[in-house]
């Protein structure tokens, strides 16, 4: 017995070391080669980059994986305890890995004779997302484990918890806790009720057959499981359980506004961020970056723009329908129109309409689940294009037959609604633009970007005109040129000769014959008149006088930035350059004298709050005081007295110059006050003639009007403010010089103090005094 006994205890012994040694080889075996797990720590997921606009509003979202980061403390208390009753009820008590959940889910397993549980812990789900692969093999399992127990004493319940339930996928695009709050609930994830919590807990396990969307009784059922979990582990009552199993689920998802309003604000952002941090940062860095974007104003302006190019369009004539077709593809396009009454009188947004019935005064036509009429009088517009000829060259149409047919797909917006739903709309014929164009709006005080939009639609052309397209502003460059004049001996009352010039250039053989707009001349006319008629003659003589030289420093010291000709075309905009860039110079107006880099981006920030940058205020001293005054005053009498007339309807002091180049290619509008300054860009893609008269203030200037309407009432009234150094004095209208009784037409100007006129005007034949003398004249004209 005593052999039998000592011969067991060896065999025992042996065991027990054979096992030890088994262990202990095995764990080496699966330790070998183990990752390390100290960077799970410095947790890092692929997050969701936030751009925010004003007010703390969402311009939109940048990411690969829809993730947002969230602490223990901003999410719902039922969230863990819904996740833990799901995944892990033990999961303060093991230390990373659960034998007993183990053992219970192989006996699960065994009876049913295949998986339906699983024994893994939440630490074990996280070394597996994070750090292994999802290999089904003994090895991995066993990495997996050796890995969960040291991450567990590396860090703290809670820390594994909240990376947990951030970084599982939930379905539907969704990561985290978060972005599934936002994506089922419309809700976040500190909002969550039990009920909500519990479906969510539910989704782990297999996100796609559990997801509500696609199947939501498999949902409940699940979220039912949760829930029970709850109550038997005493984390809910009883009656919180029955309160939660009938409490009603609406799935919603928050509405995600990237790419809609501000689309092409944000693509300028993303572009900026990319410039700085990298795209790896910009779609997994989960950065929050602040914008001065104001929504309102950013709506406002893309429906104006949507708008005057639409109209820009239409004057250049008809270009037929979008299409025809027979009966059969009716019900097809008509899924296409609106189906409900919500802004269908919005007149930026175009409809397609069917054709069913034309006779010699109006088509009537299908739009979606509507009716409609297009009158004859909604077709005005209608002509054969001809850039040679503007709408008013060319009689309207009198037959509607001659202009479409039943069959043709047709864009409409709505004129006047019926006095019920049923009824028949009155509709306007419309065409969709291929000329585009752009809006930049600018806080002069501060350079703060509130609304920026670079092009007619987003989803067609991310080109953004406003930053990237670089044309040349013709007249609207006239400001810098007589401001560098009054700066080099001409005042707001010189006289200058607006007659035909010829400048031969001996080196090509060519001749310069430069032109008016309107093709007539004034004679002597007064250098304030010049430019509030965008003289040009007059211009190029005082570019003449000036010097080039003298207009390219000028124009650089605005912050312009262009390589400038060197030649006197300079002086009527031949310099291309885009609008961000002249709406940076022109903010040297309101702002007294100098400029201020735009800025669209404020602030950006990491995912854990640290400040990465801050932009601030950057101006630039370009003019003096006296002569920023000087030109905003003479652009009130532009809006007042010329081409800016349009402005003139917001009642306010308002001071702009239009603008337009060589043929009719590019026409502009630059206004502002001292609180808001907005420049419009009007122009194909590529350099072509636009039409008659589509110039800076047809095509342009109601642009910036119907955008200025929707936003000046949130500014209080304001004038510019006169600098010491300032005299203003009446003059006459024809001689310059004070005005007298005599005087048949008299200006109220701003002068430095000293260069104002000190000579009254005297009766000179029957109409006045001579303007200027023979001489001075004499060498203006040659």
């Amino acid at each position: 017995m005593k052999k039998f006994l000592k011969i067991f205890g060896i065999f025992v012994l042996v065991c027990t070391l054979s096992g030890i040694g088994g262990a202990v080889w095995l764990y080496h075996w699966a330790s070998s080669d183990l990752p390390g797990f100290k960077n799970i720590t410095d947790y890092k997921p692929p997050l969701v980059t936030t751009v925010y606009a004003k007010d703390n509003k969402v311009l939109g979202y940048f990411y690969k994986e829809k993730r947002f980061l969230v602490t223990l403390d901003q999410m719902s208390p039922w969230i863990p305890k819904a996740f833990l009753a799901a995944e892990d009820a033990s999961f303060y008590e093991h230390d990373g890995v659960d034998l007993t959940a183990i053992v219970r889910a192989f006996k699960a397993n065994l009876m049913a004779g295949r998986t339906r549980q699983g024994g893994s812990t939440i630490t074990q789900q996280i070394i597996k997302r994070l750090l292994l692969t999802s290999e089904r093999s003994y090895k991995r399992k066993l990495k997996e484990a050796i890995l969960a127990f040291r991450l567990e004493n590396y860090l703290t319940k809670e820390e594994i918890l909240t990376i947990y339930l951030n970084h599982i996928f939930l379905g539907a695009h969704s990561y985290g806790v978060e972005a599934a709050a936002r994506t089922y609930f419309a809700k976040h994830a500190k909002d969550l009720t039990i009920a909500e919590a519990a479906m969510l807990a539910g989704l782990p396990q297999a996100p796609s057959r559990y997801n509500p969307y696609q199947n939501y009784q498999q949902a409940r059922q699940r979220q039912e499981y949760v829930l029970g979990q709850m109550r038997n582990l005493g984390w809910i009552t009883e009656e919180q359980y029955q309160q939660a199993l009938v409490e009603p689920i609406e799935l919603k998802s928050m509405e995600d506004p990237s790419w809609q309003v501000g689309a092409y604000y944000l693509e300028e952002v993303r572009r900026w961020l990319v410039d700085q941090y990298g795209e790896d940062e910009v779609y997994n860095g989960g950065l929050t970056v602040t914008t001065p974007c104001d929504l309102k104003h950013q709506a406002a302006a893309e429906k104006a723009l949507r708008r005057g190019l639409i109209d820009s369009a239409k004057r250049r004539g008809w270009t037929g329908p979008v299409g025809h077709f027979t009966a059969a593809d009716e019900p097809r396009i008509l899924e296409e129109g609106p189906q409900t009454t919500d802004n269908i009188m919005v007149k930026d947004q175009l409809m397609k309409a069917f054709v069913t019935k034309v006779s010699q005064d109006k088509a009537l036509v299908h739009f979606g689940k509507f009716k409609g009429e297009i009158p004859i009088k909604a077709m005005w517009w209608v002509r054969e294009p001809d850039v040679k000829k503007s709408n008013e060259d060319v009689p309207d149409p009198t037959d509607a037959r001659k202009i479409l047919k039943k069959g043709d797909v047709v864009w409409v917006t709505v004129d006047t609604a019926p006095k019920n739903e049923d009824g028949t709309w009155i509709l306007d014929l419309e065409r969709e633009p291929e000329v585009e164009g752009a809006l930049v709006s600018i806080k002069p005080d501060t350079g703060e970007v509130v609304a920026l939009v670079g092009g007619y639609s987003f989803a067609k052309s991310q080109f953004n005109r406003a930053t990237q397209a670089r044309r040349q502003p013709g007249s609207a460059f006239k400001p810098i040129v007589y401001s560098a004049a009054i700066d080099n001996g001409f005042t707001a009352a010189s006289i200058v000769l607006d007659a035909p010039i010829v400048y031969a250039n001996d080196a090509e053989g060519k001749l310069w014959r430069p032109e008016n707009f309107e093709g007539t001349f004034d004679g002597p006319t007064l250098l304030r008149t010049a430019l509030v008629k965008s003289k040009n003659l007059c211009t190029i003589r005082i570019a003449q006088k000036i010097g080039i030289r003298t207009i390219i420093e000028r124009a650089k010291a605005m912050g312009l930035e262009s390589d400038f000709p060197h030649d006197l075309s300079v002086s009527l905009g031949s310099a291309v350059v885009t609008p961000m860039n002249l709406c940076e110079a022109y903010t040297t107006f309101p702002r007294g004298g100098s400029y201020i880099k735009p800025r669209t981006v404020l602030s950006v920030k990491s995912a854990w709050g640290d400040e990465l940058y801050a932009s601030k205020p950057e101006a630039v001293d370009a003019i003096s005081p006296q002569t920023a005054y000087i030109m905003a005053t003479l652009m009130k009498q532009v809006v007042q007295n010329g081409t800016g007339w349009r402005a003139k309807v917001l009642g306010r002091p308002v001071a702009g110059k239009t603008g337009t180049s060589n043929l009719e290619q590019d026409a502009w509008f630059m206004g502002y006050a001292p609180y808001l300054l907005t420049g419009v860009y009007v122009g194909f893609d590529e350099l072509t003639p636009m039409g008659k008269w589509e110039t800076g203030s047809r095509a342009a200037s109601p642009i910036w009007v119907d955008y200025r309407k929707q936003v000046e009432n949130d500014y209080p009234y304001e004038d510019f403010t006169q600098p010491p150094g300032i005299v203003m004095v009446k003059v006459d209208g024809a001689t310059g010089k004070l005005a007298s009784p005599s005087s048949t037409q008299e200006f109220f100007l701003p002068f430095k103090v000293g260069s104002e006129p000190t000579e009254t005007a005297r009766p000179y034949g029957g109409n006045g005094e001579a303007p200027a003398s023979a001489d001075d004249l004499f060498k203006q004209t040659f």
